[in-house]
């Protein structure tokens, strides 16, 4: 099959996933959306479950993307983060830059994954398949904490993951108030607070 159209369409599944949520992830939705004739998407993914696989695949492709783009290159490879950042302030500006794209850029890709997690609550096969794109970003977040030259232990990086995780559906959905009570309204301010609060006074 052309892999091109493949990757369209699968690129189609997550715009249709974002926009309508898990119920109108449809054959004949993902074929508008792609501009394909009808019938197209049924032809390369034949069952919903199918459509769904497709789209969680091609979401665990793009997780990383943002943060490779932000990160320092070097030759230590962690989850695709490179050598990291070279102090705190480095990964407070990182960290910022990763939510400023769930709120920006990477929107439509984020909100696709959060239906694709809701979905797998019911399936799973598609927990087992999204397990190590979520479990990567413990891994992934204590890389960047020794990276910076911060204390690094499971219970430091578990604290700024899920709090990171915590932020993402404020941000996707905007509201002013509630982003200023999370503070999240500065999100420079933020990634420094956050930090200072996991790591303590060796961020300063």
């Amino acid at each position: 099959m052309n892999q091109d159209r493949r990757d369209r369409l699968r690129d189609a599944a997550i715009a249709v996933l974002a926009r309508e949520g898990g119920r109108g992830l449809t054959h004949r939705a993902v074929d508008a959306a792609a501009t394909v004739p009808t019938g197209t998407a049924k032809n390369y993914f034949p069952t919903r479950d199918a459509l769904l696989r497709a789209a969680a695949e091609r979401c665990a492709e793009q997780y990383h993307a943002p943060a490779e783009a932000l990160a320092e290159p070097g030759p230590e490879r962690a989850a695709g983060l490179g050598a990291g950042p070279a102090d705190a302030a480095q990964l407070a500006a990182l960290l910022a830059g990763l939510l400023r794209d769930t709120a920006g850029p990477g929107r439509t890709r984020v909100l696709a994954y959060l239906e694709l997690q809701a979905e797998a609550a019911r399936r799973p096969w598609l927990a087992a398949l999204l397990d190590p794109v979520a479990a990567a970003d413990f891994a992934a977040h204590a890389h960047l904490l020794r990276a910076a030259g911060l204390p690094a232990g499971p219970e430091r990086a578990r604290a700024l993951t899920l709090a990171l995780h915590g932020a993402v559906p404020h941000l996707l959905t905007g509201a002013p108030a509630t982003l200023a009570a999370a503070g999240l309204d500065d999100l420079d301010r933020f990634t420094r607070e956050l930090l200072a609060t996991v790591c303590g006074e060796e961020t300063r």
